[in-house]
């Protein structure tokens, strides 16, 4: 299935500088694609620290499982992805897939089981062939060093449209440090953790509790603050490593002044990595952010948001350039949470629609609509009760994302 790229892609990959202590290299398997890489293998220098948040899902895969038990171990030397296949109810099958694909990364890289990680992703319920992933294993170790940040992103992606990637730098203690990350995501996207397979890598020197106390908030403000579709996966991850060798001086923790800075770098990458997700939305025509204020506090405020969000009328109608705001209002209404009804205010594109629980006096809607035709949808409600605020980001729904999900597996 040959997919037109999104119309709201980025014009070009970013240019990501190289990170000192992580080598990348890919290779076609043929696990389920033909003639594109579907495997990733990146290798970290030893001293490496590493930070990861997970599925909620009760139906996790094989790799989700196994990574969360190396997490503990917080040291990294390598990291193996394929794409075309999730690896996700599997059974004991699968955890035989990620034993074996384990021990044949741990033997080419030269270290531990427990200090590699692996992640899958693509259709569910079909056994790995990972015989092929072994295959290509001793060409993957020798072209260590070869693949490009964007060449990565491109090995992991599904029914993605464009590869996604991000930089940042950011002072620790008066050294400059880097911040890359590359995502894959356009369909079954929605907050449950993380919502994709993320990896993100910096060449600081930060232990693995401070790395892993980085990475939780900066997911829950990103990455679980996106929806294209209402569906969470099986294979969500998001992982984050510091090879060490910018010769910063390491934190003490996380609210060591020193670290302020890494984080608006760290939240900054992940924000846009979260956005070009949402930007390559499957069928996505228009990318929409919904901010919500006057909460009963800012978990409220989120949940409403994602209630809006998530709504195939509110989605649909974006999609039709329809300004029909009185969806948005059923949304707020289902939502679960406390809300005035006579104080519910909402604005579209900055224009004030409601205010008092009624449309406003002398309402026109011409400059709505004419808002609604183009590619970015800003939406603002205030359910009045509160202070609590968020914001969450999605995209419309249109009959490309029945297409693209009706021939998935085909």
């Amino acid at each position: 299935m040959k997919l037109e790229k999104s119309p709201l892609a980025p014009a070009a990959f970013p240019s990501l500088p190289d990170i000192a202590g992580v080598r990348f290299a890919t290779a076609q398997a043929g696990i389920k694609y033909k003639g594109r890489t579907d495997v990733l293998l990146a290798e970290f220098d030893a001293g490496t620290t590493v930070a990861g948040v997970f599925t909620r899902s009760k139906t996790a895969s094989a790799p989700v499982l196994r990574c969360r038990k190396h997490l503990a171990g917080g040291r990294v030397r390598a990291l193996v992805v394929n794409s075309g296949n999730s690896n996700a109810f599997t059974g004991r099958r699968g955890e035989a897939s990620v034993d074996a694909i384990l021990k044949a990364v741990a033997e080419a890289v030269g270290c531990s089981e427990g200090e590699v990680f692996s992640a899958s992703t693509g259709v569910i319920g079909e056994p790995l062939p990972h015989g092929r992933i072994i295959d290509v294993m001793a060409g993957l170790k020798s072209g260590l060093g070869a693949a490009s940040w964007e060449d990565a992103a491109r090995a992991i992606m599904t029914t993605d449209t464009f590869p996604k990637g991000a930089t940042a730098t950011a002072d620790i203690g008066g050294v400059k440090v880097t911040v890359n990350g590359f995502v894959k995501g356009s369909g079954m996207i929605a907050p449950d953790m993380a919502t994709m397979l993320g990896y993100i890598v910096t060449d600081a020197d930060i232990p693995a509790p401070v790395l892993q106390a980085l990475l939780s908030p900066a997911a829950d403000a990103s990455f679980n603050a996106i929806t294209v579709d209402s569906d969470t996966s099986t294979s969500d991850t998001v992982m984050l490593f510091a090879t060490a060798k910018a010769g910063n001086p390491q934190p003490q923790g996380v609210d060591d002044p020193k670290i302020a800075d890494f984080k608006r770098a760290l939240d900054a990458v992940c924000l846009d990595l979260a956005h070009q997700v949402v930007r390559d939305g499957e069928g996505a025509t228009k990318f929409v952010s919904i901010a919500v204020t006057g909460a009963a506090d800012d978990g409220a405020a989120k949940r409403i948001g994602l209630v809006i969000a998530n709504s195939p009328l509110v989605k649909t109608a974006i999609a039709g350039e329809d300004a029909n705001w009185g969806r948005i209002v059923a949304a707020v209404g289902k939502a679960g949470e406390e809300a005035d009804r006579d104080k519910l205010a909402i604005r579209i594109g900055g224009v004030q629609v409601t205010d008092g629980g009624m449309r406003v006096e002398g309402y026109d809607e011409a400059p709505v609509a004419a808002h609604m035709k183009g590619q970015d949808i800003a939406i603002e409600v205030d359910v009045g009760v509160g202070s609590g605020s968020a914001t969450v980001w999605t995209c419309d729904l249109t009959h490309g994302y029945i297409s693209i999900n009706a021939d998935y597996r085909s």
